[in-house]
Order: C-alpha cells, then structure tokens, then sequence
C-alpha cells in the first residue's frame, strides 16, 4: 500500500487557562467528507496564536501515523489521530525525510514542504490535560527530531480521509524536514545547509545568514 492520508483534523479556538494566550485550536478532531484546503489553511480549522502560528508558510500541519505509534508505545498509552495538533494525518510516507520545498499532490491540492514545528508549552500542557506523561515534553519531542513539516498550499483543492499522497517533486538538495528541524534547535551548524532550499520561510533564512555572518 502507498503513501495515505489517513484522517483530517479540524480545530477551532477554545478558552483554555493553561494556554499562552489564554485560548488555543491544538485539540483537532478527525471530520468525514471533503475539505477545501486554501492558501491559509484548512476550511473549518482557524488559528488562536496568530503571532507564533499560521501564515501561508504555516497552512497545514502533517505528522505521521507511525510517529504517533511510537509516541504511544513510549507513552505506554493510545494516541488517537490529530492529537498532536496536526491537520493531517498520514501513513506510508516518511515525513520528516521529506525535502524542505518538496512537493505532494494530496486529493485535488498541491501542497509544499514549506517548515518544521517547534514544540511549545502549550504543547506540552495540552498533553499533560489529555493524561500523557508531559514531564520534559518539549526536550523529549525535540530529542526525537521527528516534528512533522508544516505545508503550503500551493495549489487550492478538496483533500479527504483515503486521499493518496503522491510526492510530485523533490528539489533533490537533501535538506530534510528533520535537517532543518535539528537546524533550528539542537544543531546550529546545521543552519548553512538550509541557505540552499529555494523558498525558505523569511524567519529560517534570517536565523541561517546571522549564523554563517557569526563564522566570518
């Protein structure tokens, strides 16, 4: 069986005490039927903390089925689908070795490997709400390396649960999802390395040319 997108998962702002702004979307909730993904994200999903969050660079987040079945044998508990915060949950492909500008035909979209989540305390919160061990969540998911890439939608169309997931371009640069992830958290003299990806969000390649002008 090939690459599929297994469930898409919506959110929608809720007051939440525990949360940075007081309000958060992590809890997504897998929907049935077809959903419009547009150049800003999901239709019915919408973003709480628009200043850490969101943005064409930020429109649909990805994790993978088999990452969230090993967080469930380390969590020695069940991770359903959209747990993590994620629009789309997939299987049979390997997202994190994904190449940053990599591209996805998913349903009627075209979506681009565009950025890596960063893990929050929000995130870390939300866990420890839903009854998961979240003692040093955000060391132990950065440890990992394996945080899902975040999408652009560089092509609008109805995506669905069933949706095959076929990669339709690879830059062939070797700069993985987990490359730049380790990049901007656990390994800066990664940071040259994302200087060759062609579109690099602003924020990535401001933080990779102060490091390489720090070496000069």
């Amino acid at each position: 069986m090939g690459a599929l997108l297994l469930s898409v998962n919506l959110g929608t702002p809720r007051e939440a005490a525990w949360a940075e702004i007081g309000r958060t979307s992590i809890d997504k909730q897998p929907v049935a039927g077809p959903v419009l993904a547009r150049r800003l994200g999901l239709d019915g999903d919408q973003i709480s903390d628009r200043r850490h969050h969101g943005g064409v660079d930020q429109a649909v987040y990805a994790f993978a089925r088999e990452d969230l079945d090993l967080w469930a044998a380390d969590l020695g508990e069940e991770v359903r689908d959209g747990q993590f915060g994620e629009n789309l949950t997939t299987s049979g492909i390997d997202v994190n070795e994904a190449e940053v500008g990599e591209r996805w035909l998913v349903g009627d979209a075209v979506l681009e490997v565009a950025s890596v989540r960063i893990p929050c305390n929000d995130f870390k919160n939300w866990m420890g709400r839903c009854g998961y061990d979240n003692r040093a969540w955000v060391r132990r998911f950065t440890e990992t390396g394996r945080p899902g890439p975040y999408l652009r939608v560089v092509r609008e169309g109805v995506v669905r649960a069933g949706d095959e997931i076929t990669v339709s371009h690879r830059p062939g640069h070797g700069v993985t999802v987990t490359t730049m992830f380790r990049a901007l958290t656990t390994d800066h003299a990664l940071l040259p390395e994302l200087l060759r990806v062609d579109g690099l969000p602003m924020k990535a390649r401001e933080r990779a040319e102060k490091y390489v002008a720090s070496l000069a």
